[in-house]
């Protein structure tokens, strides 16, 4: 056990020296929007990292916000939140939550696993789901419960009138709602399985509910990398799935998206878009996370092409049928940012600047050095569409080569602010306008 134990660390202090010293990426702004740099790739014994040691916030420490805005602490103390989800009477529901791990396969998960695992992917979760409620609209909440315990890698979480939905890691789960409840204690029952075959690798489950309701949208990421784990293990994943809400029966509404972690409804539109974090291990320039909207029965590339049809030499064996139709995303925001969070917005308490358009939560690279995302950005929006590059909304989750903090689901609450769950800091953070009053309207019971 001791020889195991030391020769672990010496592998891991091996990989540190190396990613230590890996070639810099170049710079992140030339893949924003629809025309995205694209280097030739590269292959690696072991690609680029960046190890980012996770160490929290300090008593008194925040964020950064762009000018005009002001964050604090709404809630903290949590286990590992990804997502906020405000409900309609201004109560808002953290989900608090990871993954179980599973078989390695390769070496190299292994050590990605630790590396990752530094930065915080691997911290206790509570796997349930907390209400959050702000009595007096003063931006503190009064009351603090547990809403729903005993979930399994719990993610998407959505209300249609009176049923609430949670999208497990394997299944759908559906949940009476009773306005102004603080506890759901029965069992959910189940609207339908979801894959979560092993090792299942992205164990997430983006979900939204279609503008009237009838069906809901699920984002079921791929069980590899780029199929190191046999096609296989990719049967019904990588996709966009629609799931009738009064039958439980689905279809893949779009394929080829290797790991779709968020899903919205664009207001003026209501079109489908979705965020996806691209594939890793060929270079710190490749493959452009995105933001698209979502082409009904449309194929996005994964495993066997990336941004349109630039083919991934790494797929054996090669089908160019699939590349051939392969869509081009619509907006790169940069490769490794890792979004994990999307939120359209209209009118809400922010300055103008953020009335049209998505807040997106990217919780950062580990393979990429310098780092990139560890941040919320907005992307504004014009006809239904992304007009412009994206802005830094808050930032600040890192310093001296440390990991304060990762931001993950965004959330507009019913006073117009914005939501962002920290799953390093442990915190959901509430972004108001500078010159916003304090005595917000209350929420009604």
């Amino acid at each position: 056990m001791i020889r195991r134990l030391i020769h672990g660390t010496l592998v891991l202090a091996s990989v540190l020296a190396l990613a230590a010293c890996n070639e810099d990426a170049g710079d992140p702004s030339s893949q924003y929007g629809g025309d995205p740099k694209l280097p030739e790739p590269h292959q690696y014994l072991l690609p680029p990292m960046k190890v980012m040691p996770a160490v929290g916030w300090k008593s008194g420490e925040t964020p950064t916000v762009a000018a005009g805005l002001q964050i604090k602490a709404f809630a903290a103390d949590f286990l590992h939140p990804r997502i906020v989800y405000p409900l309609p009477n201004g109560d808002v529901l953290v989900v608090e939550s990871n993954g179980k791990g599973g078989p390695v396969y390769r070496p190299k998960d292994f050590i990605e696993g630790k590396i990752k695992g530094l930065a915080g992917s691997g911290a206790p979760a509570g796997q349930r789901i907390s209400l959050l409620r702000d009595q007096d609209g003063d931006g503190v909440p009064e009351v603090r419960t547990i809403f729903i315990d005993h979930l399994n890698s719990p993610y998407g979480v959505v209300l249609v009138g009176s049923d609430l939905y949670v999208a497990n890691t394997d299944a759908i789960l559906r949940f009476p709602y009773t306005p102004g409840a603080t506890q759901i204690t029965q069992p959910g029952d189940k609207l339908t399985d979801l894959p979560a075959q092993s090792p299942n690798h992205h164990w997430t489950k983006a979900m939204t509910a279609s503008p009237d309701g009838s069906k809901l949208y699920v984002g079921v990421g791929s069980n590899s990398n780029i199929t190191e784990n046999g096609i296989g293990a990719e049967q019904d994943r990588a996709a966009i799935w629609e799931v009738d809400r009064a039958t439980g029966m689905k279809r893949m509404y779009a394929g080829g998206v290797r790991n779709p972690t968020g899903l919205a409804f664009e207001p003026t539109t209501g079109k489908l878009w979705a965020i996806a974090n691209e594939r890793d291990e060929i270079g710190p320039d490749l493959a452009p996370d995105y933001l698209t909207s979502v082409q009904e029965n449309g194929f996005y590339g994964w495993p066997y092409s990336y941004w349109g049809q630039h083919v991934d030499i790494r797929v054996q064996p090669q089908r160019p049928e699939p590349v051939a139709k392969a869509i081009k995303p619509d907006y790169g925001l940069g490769s490794h940012v890792a979004p994990l969070g999307m939120a359209f917005t209209q009118a809400n308490s922010l300055p103008t600047q953020f009335h049209n358009g998505v807040f997106i939560g990217e919780h950062g690279s580990w393979d990429r050095n310098p780092v990139s995302g560890y941040k919320v950005v907005f992307v504004p929006f014009q006809d239904g569409r992304p007009s412009g590059p994206p802005q830094d909304v808050v930032t600040g989750f890192f310093a001296n080569d440390k990991t304060r903090g990762r931001p993950v689901g965004v959330a507009i609450d019913k006073t117009g602010a914005l939501l962002v769950a920290d799953d390093v800091g442990n915190t959901v953070w509430r972004v108001t306008a500078a010159q916003a009053k304090s005595a917000a309207v209350a929420p009604q019971r």
